[in-house]
């Protein structure tokens, strides 16, 4: 499943404040949408504080940061807290986002199957198009090629 070049699905999730975003309420900016397993995890930490530490360089190119997981507003709000994250994280707790962006997928573990969160990010540019996708991510320099691809790629 690739979502190149449609029309990004629309999703309006909680964030860590209670308060409800839209994918629609940052329409005429980029929006980098990333989706990943768990808070607090040391995977997820990695990545978080990559996209904070350059969090300036996305703001400069017109880019907001959306995080996604099935974790509640307060997981999220402990994750802000502890590690500065400059951006929101939303709650897909019934995993619809993930499902309607084909990121909730089979995984094994230690030779267990479950269902997750299959680390993944979309550039979604200011039109509402899907520019760009990055799946079954590896967290070590996601962020810069994001970040590249941003500064030279985008319509």
């Amino acid at each position: 499943m690739t979502l190149e070049n449609l029309q990004a699905p629309n999703f309006t999730l909680q964030n860590e404040n209670g308060e409800q975003v839209s994918l629609q309420d940052y329409q005429g900016k980029n929006v980098i949408l990333y989706f990943y397993p768990k808070d607090l995890t040391p995977g997820c930490t990695t990545q978080a504080c990559d996209f904070r530490d350059r969090y300036e360089d996305f703001s400069d190119l017109n880019a907001i940061i959306l995080g996604v997981s099935l974790d509640n507003a307060a997981k999220h709000t402990r994750f802000i807290e502890k590690h500065g994250l400059p951006f929101s994280l939303l709650v897909d707790h019934d995993h619809k986002v993930a499902e309607a962006y084909g990121v909730w997928t089979l995984k094994k573990n230690f030779g267990k199957e479950y269902m997750g969160i299959e680390r993944s990010t979309f550039l979604i540019n200011k039109q509402g198009i899907v520019e760009k996708e990055w799946r079954k991510v590896r967290v070590k320099n996601h962020i810069e090629d994001v970040l590249n691809y941003l500064k030279t790629g985008i319509n």
